[in-house]
């Protein structure tokens, strides 16, 4: 039985689906090889996701090879009721619902592992937490799963270094067709979306403050140069740093940073990015938000304590008005801004994302029993198919190494 909000929503949800399902070559590829194959028959799959459109399709996709598969969100704020109840409406079970608390949010994830999976998704390694704790029986035939978050991949890469990961779990974070695109293409689009969607703001002209070059930050800073801002990124990594420099951008520590910054966006998967120092020294009027998995980069709990007074100033939007006088405008709960706010990335590029989650669990369908309890890397094969398929659909082809060129790239001289 789902719990979700309200199932005369399902119209519009299976809407939202059938014009993400247009866009996604590589998943339907996937979908009518696995309606053959049936990898998954028999197999009970447990879903923690970023519950809207596409990934909606992922698990339609997952069932069409056999599996039943019960689906819950990765955020409160991310759940969209009308797909959830359009999912719950084809008779997937489905424990999720918009703006939970924290205990119903957990509840939620509960029941998704009650079934016992087989095979899971992770986003950010909450269900791979309780199964190590208070959930650790409905582990008991669960052959691996796959997790996709940098945020999620650092819980599991800690879990395996002390040597408490109790299970197989696939590394799809660091894919080449996830990492290069989802998070650079994908995050950068997506975020400004959802900044620029609340806001109705302008970014030409005003002082973007980027914390953290990673993937996903680079795909932000690149955005937001493309629209007009100057760019600032905040870094702990030199050699980051440098390629920051390099990319056109200023480097500076945040402490400077917060001085001048218009617009603050952290992507650093860490705590206590931006905290009570920084609010204290930021201009009247600044955004601040958040595309980090979970709620913790910019310090809440500073900002609520620095306040006179707090109020939703518009929806996704919440002013925080200081002592002198100034007003810090949160965006979102500081919850991820492109899902909280937004409606994730883009189609094309999570089909990328998805595809490569869709044969990875059929990777680990296929060699139960035969993998070790550690962290894995998604074989390349998948990463090549993936592309090869994308590719495909846009209508690019490649050059072919000729036998020679092959002999000449392997030959001992």
């Amino acid at each position: 039985m789902s719990q979700i909000k309200d199932i005369t929503l399902a119209p519009s949800g299976a809407d939202k689906i059938a014009w993400v399902q247009s866009y996604t070559p590589i998943l339907n590829s996937i979908k009518k090889e696995f309606e053959a194959t049936q990898p998954f028959r028999g197999l009970k799959i447990a879903m923690s996701i970023h519950l809207e459109a596409k990934t909606a399709f992922l698990a339609k996709v997952l069932r069409a090879g056999g599996a039943e598969v019960f689906v819950t969100g990765c955020n409160p704020l991310s759940t969209q009721d009308d797909v959830a109840a359009a999912l719950a409406a084809e008779g997937f079970s489905v424990f999720a619902r918009h703006g939970v608390s924290d205990e119903e949010y957990t509840e939620h994830l509960k029941m998704t592992l009650s079934c016992c999976p087989d095979l899971m998704i992770d986003d950010g390694g909450d269900l791979i937490s309780l199964l190590h704790g208070e959930c650790r029986d409905f582990g008991k035939n669960l052959i691996g799963g796959c997790e996709e978050t940098t945020t999620g991949i650092h819980r599991l890469l800690a879990r395996e270094r002390a040597g408490l990961l109790d299970y197989t779990m696939i590394d799809v974070n660091d894919a080449d067709c996830k990492h290069l695109f989802d998070n650079r293409y994908g995050t950068g689009q997506s975020t400004l979306d959802g900044i620029m969607n609340s806001t109705n703001l302008i970014l030409a002209g005003k002082t973007v403050v980027v914390a953290g070059y990673g993937w996903c930050g680079k795909g932000v800073a690149m955005r937001a140069k493309g629209m007009g801002a100057v760019v600032v990124v905040t870094e702990i990594d030199p050699v980051k740093a440098i390629e920051a420099v390099m990319d056109g951008f200023r480097v500076m520590p945040m402490d400077e940073a917060a001085k001048i910054g218009d617009l603050f966006i952290t992507l650093t998967g860490c705590s206590d990015v931006i905290i009570r120092r920084h609010f204290e020294s930021m201009k009247d009027g600044v955004l601040l938000a958040n595309s980090g998995h979970f709620d913790v980069e910019i310090n809440k709990e500073d900002l609520l304590s620095l306040s006179v007074r707090d109020w939703e100033r518009k929806p996704n939007i919440h002013g925080y008005e200081m002592s002198d006088g100034r007003i810090l405008n949160l965006l979102a709960e500081g919850r991820l801004v492109n899902l909280a706010a937004g409606n994730g990335h883009p189609a094309e590029i999570m089909d990328m994302s998805f595809g490569i989650q869709a044969k990875s669990l059929e990777f680990l369908a296929k060699n139960a029993g035969r993998l070790e309890k550690k962290v894995y890397a998604v074989p390349a094969e998948i990463d090549r198919a993936v592309a090869e398929i994308k590719l495909a659909s846009m209508g690019v082809t490649l050059d072919v190494l000729t036998e020679a060129q092959k002999e000449y790239l392997v030959r001992v001289e």
